[in-house]
């Protein structure tokens, strides 16, 4: 006999609502490895592969509880998950760069710039929507706190994440930042948008 049911992973994500959370302390094992399966897909070609190969999930998951557990004021961390699985993950915050690009105190008293840290999409479940909810609810939440801006930065040759930050609003805004992996160069490129409150 048969089973007639589909496999969870062939149902399209349009028909299982996909739900954003903020991320408990019990996700870093599944973020951990969404991050290194991530920076394995969409660095590849991009930075060394040796480098790329050489990513540890059981390290990074030491890294992301350390950075979860010890995390500043204002960062959020927020996962997006599918029929119970995580299968994204973002984290935003405060502006990290040196100079600010907009006065700090913000308009009108605001909270000033925010940044995208990071989001990763776990590479099974991409061009389904999940960067862009994670994304969407990011950006919410940092207008919703004040934010004047959202800033963040992108590998200046990584076109797929570039055209996906333009569709949501994003623009460069010339400045570019060095980053080195393994003696290889592969430039930042720093993107904003405005946040309506």
């Amino acid at each position: 006999m048969s089973d007639s049911r589909t496999p969870l992973a062939r149902v399209p994500l349009s028909r299982v609502p996909l739900r954003v959370r903020e991320m408990t302390l019990a996700d870093c094992p599944r973020v951990a490895e969404i991050r290194v399966r991530g920076w394995q897909s969409a660095y590849r070609g991009l930075m060394p592969q040796s480098y790329l190969d050489g990513l540890d999930v059981s390290a990074e998951l030491t890294r992301r509880r350390a950075h979860f557990e010890q995390a500043a004021p204002g960062v959020v961390n927020l996962v997006a998950e599918w029929a119970g699985e995580v299968v994204g993950w973002a984290c935003h915050g405060p502006y990290r760069g040196e100079e600010p690009p907009a006065v700090d105190a913000g308009r009108d008293g605001g909270a000033g710039d925010a940044e995208l840290y990071a989001i990763y999409v776990d590479p099974g479940r991409t061009g389904r929507g999940v960067g862009r909810t994670l994304l969407r609810e990011s950006v919410g939440r940092c207008a919703a706190a004040g934010h004047d801006r959202m800033l963040l930065r992108v590998l200046r040759e990584n076109a797929g994440a570039r055209r996906f930050y333009e569709r949501a609003g994003f623009t460069a805004d010339g400045a570019e930042e060095p980053y080195e992996v393994e003696g290889v160069e592969v430039p930042e490129v720093r993107y904003t948008r405005l946040l309506e409150r």
